[in-house]
């Protein structure tokens, strides 16, 4: 077991973990998907405009498998990594990929937008938004929800407060967020999801890359944690934690321009 335990680690402590594909995960973990089907409705929702902007873009994963994409395509992301492989993924496909800081103001003129979205952004700025957003326009996001990965967490760090993670979205106290910005919930949905992870290697792969789940956190500083949890997987089959999911669409009051084909 010892054995199996340093080779886990060191194969999961040395890979790259640029970007935000998870493939390496592939038969290592699962993640439940929320029913909506967040790409899928976004692929509709960009067929429907004429000027997009995806927020905390990633590396583009996401956004790129999305497409075709409208005339005006502009996406951000903050983090130096993966500023560069959204730029290599998405310019190809005619997405501007701008590098921007992790605080307002985006930099965009007033209503410069029919449609902002996002997928698990790392912080939300309903002022920004709606100050890009043309009349008629609409943001359409998938949140982490208040409940994130506690169990996994806790193992950790010990008892954290509910709410501690930027970007998280509350179904109860969003629309009164929204409205003091201008803006009206049209569409706002929330699920709990499994995710499973059926070796160490995969939780210390999943950490490395996901800075924020467990903050500082490195394989020697987590040492003998990380060995107990092995053991417990190896027992059980699997360490077993949940998070939740928030789907919001907000629509700016307001007429569409005639350039604009909103849903």
């Amino acid at each position: 077991m010892e054995r199996a335990f340093d080779e886990l680690v060191a194969e999961a402590d040395s890979v790259s973990v640029a970007g935000w594909d998870f493939s390496w995960l592939e038969g290592r973990a699962t993640e439940e998907r929320p029913s909506w089907g967040y790409q899928r409705l976004l692929r509709a929702r960009l067929a429907e405009v004429s000027s997009a902007l995806d927020i905390y873009t990633g590396g583009g994963e996401v956004l790129a498998g999305a497409g075709p994409f409208p005339p005006t395509m502009a996406a951000t992301e903050p983090w130096p990594p993966n500023i560069a492989l959204a730029t290599q993924l998405l310019h190809p496909l005619g997405v501007v990929v701008v590098a921007t800081g992790d605080e307002p103001p985006l930099p965009f003129a007033d209503a410069a937008f029919d449609l902002v979205t996002s997928r698990h952004p790392s912080a939300v700025w309903w002022d920004e938004i709606a100050r890009v957003l043309r009349p008629g326009g609409t943001f359409f996001a998938q949140h982490v929800g208040v409940i994130y990965l506690r169990k996994l967490i806790e193992y950790f760090m010990g008892p954290q407060p509910v709410a501690r993670i930027r970007g998280q979205l509350n179904p109860d106290t969003v629309s009164t967020e929204v409205a003091a910005a201008g803006l009206e919930v049209v569409d706002l949905r929330h699920e709990q999801i499994q995710l499973e992870f059926f070796d160490v290697g995969a939780v210390i792969y999943f950490l490395r890359k996901v800075i924020w789940v467990v903050p500082g956190f490195t394989v020697a500083k987590y040492r003998d944690k990380l060995f107990r949890m092995h053991q417990q997987i190896e027992a059980e089959g699997a360490f077993v934690t949940h998070s939740s999911r928030v789907l919001i669409e907000v629509r700016k009051p307001g007429r569409p321009s005639a350039k604009s084909h909103q849903r």
